[in-house]
């Protein structure tokens, strides 16, 4: 089971809003909204995504990387070394 297996639906409601931000710019763009306006949305989309990211982050730490330092091993140095790229590549965005 995956890390975020018990808050799924709180994810997936957070990815349908996101897609439809997204939506909601194409419609911006194609019926020629104001450029300012067009990048204040994105923003807020660019925001959205972290806020997900940092949530699913989050649910690996507490299960699947707390699991694995219980277990102990190669396991443990692994999980952490995986969930330690991942915030960097968070950060890097």
């Amino acid at each position: 089971m995956a890390g975020y297996g018990q808050h799924k639906e709180d994810i997936i409601r957070r990815l349908r809003r996101i897609e439809g931000q997204v939506r909601g710019v194409q419609r911006m763009v194609d019926e020629d909204v104001y450029c300012i306006d067009v990048l204040t949305q994105v923003s807020a989309i660019n925001a959205a995504l972290q806020s997900c990211a940092v949530a699913l982050l989050d649910e690996h730490l507490s299960c699947c990387v707390t699991e694995a330092i219980a277990q102990g091993g190669d396991q443990a140095k692994a999980k952490v070394s995986e969930a330690s790229k991942a915030i960097a590549r968070l950060i890097r965005t």
